[in-house]
């Protein structure tokens, strides 16, 4: 059985490929998403991506990875550096979650160097445009198999 993950995506990046492609590249989310199915299948990971400028809908995805102990990949995007909200639902997350971002949030400018949901996540990796969702997704099979108890298969 595949293990399931989400790839949950904030505000702006429906917009990838248009938005700033001199910071995030011309790669859009389709094809961010295709790359992470991609690599879900090669990792037996069943990915689903979302996107939303919403964060009262990004809360009910990471309420419902919560409950059901699903793997998460989140870039929250703007998020990031406000949502306490978020945050604080991240912080009741029941399996592995990896926070990602394309550009390397450290090396802009100075308000987004502050993650605050870096600390309630397993870990963070930024800077490595779309393949940072790649790599988030291999540490993520990679925690999987570390545990005994699976997060939900599906």
């Amino acid at each position: 059985m595949t293990t399931r993950v989400l790839v949950l995506n904030g505000p702006n990046l429906r917009r990838l490929g248009v938005r700033e492609p001199d910071v995030y590249g011309t790669t859009t989310l389709d094809g961010i998403a295709a790359l992470c199915r991609d690599a879900g299948r090669r990792l037996d990971l069943s990915v689903e991506v979302r996107q939303t400028d919403d964060e009262a809908e990004m809360l009910r995805w990471v309420h419902e990875a919560a409950d059901g102990r699903v793997p998460m990949v989140v870039n929250p995007a703007a998020f990031t550096h406000y949502s306490y909200s978020l945050r604080d639902a991240l912080a009741q997350r029941t399996a592995p979650l990896v926070e990602v971002h394309i550009s390397n949030p450290a090396a802009r400018e100075e308000f987004r160097h502050t993650s605050v949901v870096a600390g309630v996540a397993t870990g963070t990796i930024a800077g490595f445009g779309p393949m940072s969702y790649v790599l988030a997704l291999q540490a993520i099979a990679d925690l999987i198999a570390e545990k005994p108890g699976k997060p939900q298969e599906g």
